[in-house]
């Protein structure tokens, strides 16, 4: 019995091997939001202010939901943050983002240390940018 249980296993273990692809197809399934294509899992251990800033906007209101388009990010900064002053030794950090076509006027704004700001843009811009314009990215606040 327990050598057919070893052999069940490492039979069970090769033929997952070769069915990865599959896998990771079901798994993106189970774990986009619907309607979404993607989902993104936003690392608040490493982006503390912004992971804050973007649960705060989507208990206020706004999208968690990003369909990317990045043409349009400069005129939506333009937008979002017109009227809101600039504070000395602060990023103003926009929700939904510049480079989401739910952004722009009415964008959640909030204060954010710089170092915190930029990194999270930074990784945010690294994770989205194999994905086309027009995805729309489903984000999950860790």
């Amino acid at each position: 019995m327990k050598n057919a249980l070893i052999s069940l296993l490492i039979m069970l273990a090769l033929a997952g091997a070769s069915y990865m692809g599959w896998l990771d197809e079901l798994a993106k399934d189970w774990n986009t939001a619907e309607g979404t294509d993607y989902t993104l899992y936003f690392p608040t251990d490493r982006y503390p202010e912004t992971g804050k800033h973007i649960k705060d906007a989507i208990a206020a209101g706004k999208s968690p939901i990003c369909t990317i388009d990045r043409e349009g990010a400069d005129q939506n900064r333009k937008k979002s943050l017109q009227g809101v002053k600039v504070k000395k030794g602060y990023d103003r950090d926009e929700w939904p983002m510049a480079m989401c076509a739910e952004g722009g006027s009415g964008a959640h704004i909030a204060y954010i240390d710089p170092s915190d700001n930029r990194g999270a843009g930074s990784w945010v811009s690294n994770q989205l940018e194999k994905y086309p314009d027009g995805s729309r990215i489903a984000f999950v606040i860790k």
